[in-house]
């Protein structure tokens, strides 16, 4: 993997992926690690809602290196608080495609509705990897794909590299 890759990161996914295995991401961990073995210069974190409550979040995803996106609510719909990001994600990876200059991207998610995009991507030759949070949100959908094309955060491997130490300051991860 070459020169510039973007990555998309569903944040609710990934939280509640590592947080369901009982671990944390760090978030600087986590940036330096997609810079460093994915040659990630852009890495887009989408979150479902604003609330006034996260703004240590968020602050923490911008400090990391993070481009926090939210997804667009109606003013009614806020305090359902719900977080699908899908469509967004699909949306920004498809416009990247039409507008952008890149070589792969980089999905972080196990959600199986990306499934479409991913094989889009792959056909393009323009996907590196999808990153599941854990084995088990990693969707049935991704079954037929061949290894080169994912990896699992909750690897030993990885998760020690990217895993919050809970002998620093404590930073909560959505």
């Amino acid at each position: 993997m070459k020169g510039k890759n973007i990555a998309f990161i569903d944040g609710q996914n990934l939280h509640l992926g590592t947080g369901e295995a009982r671990w944390q991401i760090d978030l600087n961990k986590f940036r330096i690690y997609l810079k460093d073995k994915y040659r990630v210069s852009e890495a887009y974190y989408f979150l479902g809602y604003v609330s006034e409550e996260q703004q240590e979040l968020y602050s923490s995803l911008q400090k990391a290196g993070f481009i926090v996106l939210f997804k667009e609510h109606q003013e009614k719909s806020t305090s359902q608080k719900k977080g699908n990001v899908d469509t967004d994600v699909v949306f920004e990876i498809m416009k990247t495609l039409i507008e952008e200059q890149f070589d792969k991207i980089v999905l972080v998610s196990g959600d199986g509705d990306y499934k479409k995009v991913v094989d889009y991507l792959i056909k393009k030759k323009k996907f590196a990897k999808i990153l599941f949070p854990n084995r088990k949100f990693a969707s049935s959908l991704y079954k037929e794909l061949g290894s080169e094309y994912f990896d699992y955060l909750s690897a030993r491997s990885v998760k020690n590299k990217i895993r919050f130490n809970k002998t620093h300051k404590k930073k909560k991860a959505p």
